[in-house]
Formats: C-alpha cells, structure tokens, sequence
C-alpha cells in the first residue's frame, strides 16, 4: 500500500511537472510570438518612414535583411524597395537586371504568403510587367492577361487605391495605342488577343483621380496624352498643366 501510495505520489508530482514545463513553454512561446510580430511591426513602422523620406538604398538594406520572412507586408515592401533601387540612375545595368528580378520574387513569395494582400497583388503585377522588358515583347504582351488580372485582384480588395486604377489605366492606354506589329504577335499568343481603347483608359484615370485627387504627377500627365489621343485639346491642356505644375518630389514627378 506504501508503495502504491508513494508511486500515485510520484505519478501526481510528474504530472504536475509535466504541466508546469507545459504552460511555462506555452509562456515562453507566446511571448516570443509577441515579441516577434511587435519586430515586424517596427521594421514595418521604420521603412514606412525611409521610405516616406525617400532613403531608397537605406531602406533596401533594412528590407533586404528579412528576405526570408514569412510576413506578406514586409516582403511586398521589399519587392517595391528593390525595384526602386533599381530605378536608380546610380545603379548599374548589371545590377538593375539583378534587382528587377529578385523583386518579382520577393512579390511573388508575398502572394504565397497572404493571397489576400491588395499589395502583395499590385507589386506582382508591376514587377511581372518590368521583367519582360528583358524578356522581348513576345513575353510581355504574354504575360499582359494575368499582370491585369492582378491589379484587378487588388482593386478588388482595396478599392480605394487609386496607384493601382492607375496602373489599369497605362495598361488599357498601352495596348490602346500598341503598333501593329505587336498586335499582330499578340494575335499568335492568344484565341482572343487583349485589346482596350482610349476612352477606357481615360475612365481609369478619372477613377483614379477620384479616389485620391492630385495623388500622382503620372496620372495627370496620362489624362492629358489620353485627351490628345482623343483629338480633345481643350481637356488635354487642362491636365498637362496640372502635370506641369506638380510639385517635383521625385525623379519621376520631375520627368513628367
């Protein structure tokens, strides 16, 4: 009976034990969950703020660093932070190729991680779309179909950013105005080749001007090219103005 009562003794000590290391492990590890997302929280909060700032190599470098992450908002950032880079007159050519590739990745593994992320979808389709500049026309205009259906993806999850209405826009006004040559290789990819119009292209951009007026020097300057296109000089004069009366920040603001 002793030793019945000492090993029920025993056994209640071991169990709690058990349970001890159990709900300290359990601590441990939520602790650590915390402690990690409250990381990716400030590196997210930081190069928000680089990038704000237009520090485009120091945030590549902070972005960079978590390359491997499993978290959909950091990596879409780092997809944009490196093609930024990329965009860079310092940059080399060797290096730009290198960049605008490891950027589709990055957009890429972002997707995998969160198919639910507006961003991750609109980088995606930017990235897939600068890729082909290496790749000839035959795989860009291959890849237009699902570069669109991504911006159209985001849209639909976040239909208040008017960058990615923008960028359906371009993508209506490029093959509004494609040569004929290339219409013809998209003919030979496709049963029904992609085709849009002017007057589409310009509903995307007033859609987008309306969802953030003045947001972007670029879609000012396409309302005017579209309005040019469509024979309106009053309206397209209207726009270029605004366009060229935009506040440079950017290279780009200044470019346009």
């Amino acid at each position: 009976t002793q030793v019945l009562r000492k090993s029920l003794q025993r056994g209640v000590v071991l169990s709690t034990g058990s349970f001890l290391v159990y709900e300290a492990h359990k601590l441990i590890s939520g602790f650590a969950k915390v402690h990690a997302s409250f990381k990716v929280e400030d590196v997210i909060e930081q190069a928000d703020y680089l990038y704000g700032s237009g520090e485009t190599e120091k945030l590549y470098r902070l972005l960079v660093q978590h390359k491997n992450s499993d978290d959909a908002e950091l990596l879409w950032r780092l997809a944009r932070s490196a093609r930024d880079l990329a965009q860079l007159g310092s940059t080399s050519a060797e290096e730009k190729k290198q960049l605008t590739y490891d950027s589709l990745e990055y957009a890429k593994k972002a997707l995998e991680k969160n198919e639910s992320n507006f961003a991750a979808h609109k980088w995606y389709g930017i990235c897939l779309s600068d890729v082909g500049d290496y790749e000839g026309i035959k795989t860009k205009i291959g890849n237009a179909i699902i570069i669109k259906e991504h911006f159209q993806r985001a849209v639909e999850l976040n239909p208040k950013d008017a960058t990615t209405i923008h960028l359906i826009g371009v993508w209506c006004y490029s093959f509004a105005e494609m040569p004929w040559y290339q219409r013809k290789i998209a003919a030979t990819l496709f049963a029904t080749p992609p085709t849009s119009t002017f007057q589409e292209a310009l509903r995307y951009f007033h859609m987008a001007e309306e969802a953030d007026p003045n947001f972007y020097s670029k879609n000012l300057l396409f309302l005017g090219k579209t309005y040019l296109k469509l024979n309106n000089k009053k309206m397209a004069l209207l726009w270029l103005s605004k366009a060229k009366e935009y506040p440079a920040q950017t290279e780009e603001d200044k470019q346009v």
